[in-house]
């Protein structure tokens, strides 16, 4: 149970790097973007095939990303220069994508089982500092061996570098670009009126948020050992549970705190199919299924909850209206 929930917490971090790139466009920029499903496979697929090539797998990634950002430019330019309306343009871009990212790998799917990736790299020089060994003496010390994972590099490694790219991502969105991005999705008329080129924010921003997920989609290929033409379907229903979950939780107040909210969101996205995965009524190919229902419950619940609190105040108001009506009357 703790080693399957673990594993959670690493793939929902490297999932938190998607949901950065979902939150980007689908709140900060206002833009429903399906390119995400095509984009995650496109990073997979990218840095899968060179490093079959013998690319190192740093430099691999990091292409992925490029590469990722050049997906969402091409969304942009269809919304933007095509007058195609914004939903179209994501799933055009998505269907183009398939096809790209076959003819990427040449097979529908390419193993890195027997490659160097950037995890097995990782874990390489994480045992030569010997902090997993001092790590599960000290769990076996306080009677906890049952709870010692393989190895904590992935998880350790991933935290440092999301929250270094929360960081990147919140001291974008403060600066001239990333406010006048933000205002583009809060009020494009109003930001139009200040001579801005909105078309090429749009597209700056929708390049950003797809090189998030192509990064994302990168990562986890390289930690599953495979990239797949299929990964990808439904990543867009993935990032948005990550950001609905998260929002509902923390809250949304400033963009640091949304940010934070993402990366607990996709975390705990990953807990909650993990343990219903783990109930015996539910199969594997039943995924799709949950995180339906996840991202139902996520939407549904915040407003019954404040219909709840609405119906509470009434009755309150009700009450303290009656109360003082008596009051005069008696008087």
């Amino acid at each position: 149970m703790f080693t399957a929930l673990f594993g959670s917490v690493e793939s929902g971090l490297i999932y938190a790097i998607m949901a950065l790139g979902v939150y980007l466009s689908f709140r900060i920029l206002d833009f429903p973007d399906l390119t995400v499903d095509g984009s995650f496979v496109t990073g997979a697929a990218v840095s899968a095939v060179l490093i079959v090539n013998g690319v190192n797998p740093f430099v691999a990634t990091l292409i992925a990303l490029l590469v990722g950002f050049l997906a969402g430019c091409m969304t942009g330019l269809l919304h933007t220069k095509g007058n195609i309306n914004p939903l179209l343009s994501g799933i055009l871009m998505m269907i183009a994508l398939y096809s790209i990212n076959l003819r990427i790998m040449g097979k529908s799917n390419v193993p890195l089982l027997q490659e160097e990736t950037v995890f097995s790299q990782l874990l390489e020089g994480w045992n030569k500092l010997g902090i997993d060994a001092a790590l599960k003496q000290m769990f076996i010390s306080i009677g906890l061996e049952g709870f010692v994972p393989k190895t904590w590099s992935v998880v350790i490694t991933m935290l440092i570098l999301i929250f270094v790219m929360k960081y990147l991502l919140d001291y974008f969105l403060k600066t001239e670009l990333g406010l006048a991005i933000r205002a583009v999705g809060d009020n494009q008329n109003m930001i139009t009126s200040f001579s801005a080129n909105t078309d090429m924010l749009k597209i700056v921003g929708l390049g950003l948020s797809n090189a998030l997920v192509a990064f994302s989609g990168a990562f986890i290929a390289q930690y599953n050992g495979f990239s797949d033409v299929g990964m990808g379907i439904g990543m867009i229903v993935i990032g948005l549970a990550s950001v609905i979950i998260g929002e509902a939780l923390v809250g949304t107040k400033t963009i640091v705190r949304a940010t934070i909210a993402v990366i607990i969101g996709a975390v705990i996205y990953r807990l909650i199919v993990a343990m219903a995965l783990r109930i015996n009524f539910f199969e594997t190919g039943d995924m799709k299924l949950i995180t339906a229902c996840i991202v139902m419950g996520a939407l549904v619940i915040p407003q019954l909850i404040d219909k709840q609190k609405d119906k509470r105040k009434k009755s309150l108001r009700r009450k303290r209206g009656v109360g003082i009506a008596t009051t005069k009357a008696n008087l």
